[in-house]
């Protein structure tokens, strides 16, 4: 990320080990199906902010894969 990025790692948030919020929980979910996963139990924020990422990036629908 570049200086102009406001956006922090995962790593650096302060709520990243709070439980995931509803609305990640609902994408990931999504993503998930698409991808023929499973979206683990009691996931935190930081956590289901990671794996959104990588299913996005595999996903055809969201721009990434093939």
């Amino acid at each position: 990320m570049s200086e102009a990025d406001p956006r922090k790692d995962v790593q650096d948030w302060a709520t990243g080990d709070e439980p995931a919020t509803g609305p990640q929980l609902s994408y990931l979910r999504t993503l998930a199906r698409e991808a023929g996963e499973e979206v683990p139990q009691d996931l935190t924020k930081a956590q289901a902010s990671r794996m959104i990422d990588r299913l996005r990036q595999a996903s055809p629908r969201t721009g990434g894969g093939a």
